[in-house]
């Protein structure tokens, strides 16, 4: 039996961690491409230090959580001229799509929604880091503390704050696989059948619909806030929908609504649904074109 050589090795030990970092890095900074290539950059480090780390697991999560510390702040740059409301970029994770990382508890699927990674938006790196790292990976406060390389006691007042602003802007949504698809598939009927009605009784009375259109096609502006308000937004926006298919797909590991027309992605929507009451709290739609890179020209099979 022939042995691998150390660069065989090396490449495994990387790759063995990869969807962890690319779903560690994506929620850093929401979106793929950015995500995609703050791991490679990590590879390239690796290939230079490999034969000395210990806990590759450790090393690397570190490498890839100060890569996007980095990031972040150019990122938001740009971000703050942008036209509209922003919203990462949706990511397909059904079969066939992207691994990013764990998302087996309620807690770790919501930390990959659009309308949470939107919130995290407004925490300073170093919390989000922490908040992303306890949340999503499970990682205790002092592990945190040694991967950051902060005193436990800072760990905490970051994850302190970071849970005040995400709660403060945030009414937990519907986690649950097999009753948010059957709420998406109420919220559909209702919007296909043009009934107003039906529709509005499906919402929140401080429903909101957040629409990405970046200035380049056709959205709306401001973020569209109330029951009445999102329902006759919706049911608009549906009218104008002619020659065009939807289809229900895993995205951002839970319920998305894609539209297409042909092989060419027109709009992503992710609902999500008051757990109590089962009502729609929030819908976030993608609309701009740059962001759809992830996407699927044709809806996964099966």
């Amino acid at each position: 039996m022939t042995r691998p050589t150390g660069t065989d090795v090396a490449t495994a030990r990387f790759e063995q961690n990869r969807a962890r970092l690319t779903g560690l890095a994506y929620r850093m900074l929401g979106e793929l491409h950015e995500a995609q290539d703050a791991v490679q950059d990590a590879w390239l480090r690796w290939t230079v230090h490999e034969e000395e780390v210990r806990d590759p697991e450790a090393w690397l999560t570190r490498v890839v959580v100060n890569l996007c510390r980095t990031r972040l702040g150019a990122l938001r740059d740009g971000r703050t001229d942008y036209v509209g409301p922003w919203l990462p970029e949706p990511v397909p994770t059904g079969p066939g799509g992207v691994d990013l990382g764990p998302s087996d508890t309620a807690t770790q699927r919501e930390t990959l929604s659009l309308g949470m990674l939107r919130l995290l938006e407004a925490l300073s790196p170093a919390e989000r880091a922490v908040f992303v790292l306890h949340e999503a990976f499970g990682h205790p406060h002092a592990e945190i503390a040694d991967l950051l390389d902060l005193p436990e006691a800072t760990v905490r007042q970051h994850m302190h704050r970071a849970r005040e602003r995400v709660g403060a802007g945030r009414r937990r949504f519907e986690a649950d696989p097999e009753r948010a698809a059957a709420l998406t598939a109420r919220f559909l009927s209702a919007v296909g059948g043009q009934d107003l009605a039906a529709l509005e009784r499906l919402l929140a009375d401080d429903a909101v619909a957040l629409s990405d259109g970046g200035g380049v096609v056709t959205a709306a502006r401001r973020p569209v806030e109330g029951r009445a308000k999102v329902a006759r937004f919706v049911a608009g926006q549906a009218r104008q929908a002619s020659g065009v298919t939807i289809a229900v797909e895993q995205v951002n590991a839970g319920i998305g609504v894609v539209a297409r027309a042909g092989e060419q992605v027109l709009v992503v929507m992710t609902p999500e649904f008051d757990p109590a009451t089962g009502e729609l709290v929030l819908l976030s739609s993608v609309l701009n074109p740059a962001k759809m890179a992830a996407m699927p020209a044709q809806p996964p099979a099966g």
